[in-house]
């Protein structure tokens, strides 16, 4: 549910197919989001689970499952 949820913000975000977008795509390097496409899916995903990403974890979120297993961990 938490992937499917992620998976179509970002695809919206990036103007891409969410079919493309695995647990192991990496925002940058797979993905093409530069800094500004990775705050706006921060933003959007904050407000659709009612949670705040930790600034300093921002970093550490280099995949798609990396920003599920965070919202999992902290929803």
């Amino acid at each position: 549910m938490v992937f499917e949820t992620v998976q179509k913000l970002i695809a919206e975000q990036l103007e891409i197919d969410p079919s493309t977008i695995t647990m192991e795509s990496n925002l940058v390097t797979d993905l093409k989001a530069d800094s500004v496409d990775v705050m706006e899916v921060v933003m959007n995903l904050e407000s659709e689970y009612d949670m705040e990403f930790a600034f300093e974890k921002l970093s550490e979120l280099k995949t798609v499952g990396d920003v599920v297993s965070y919202i999992e961990a902290n929803q």
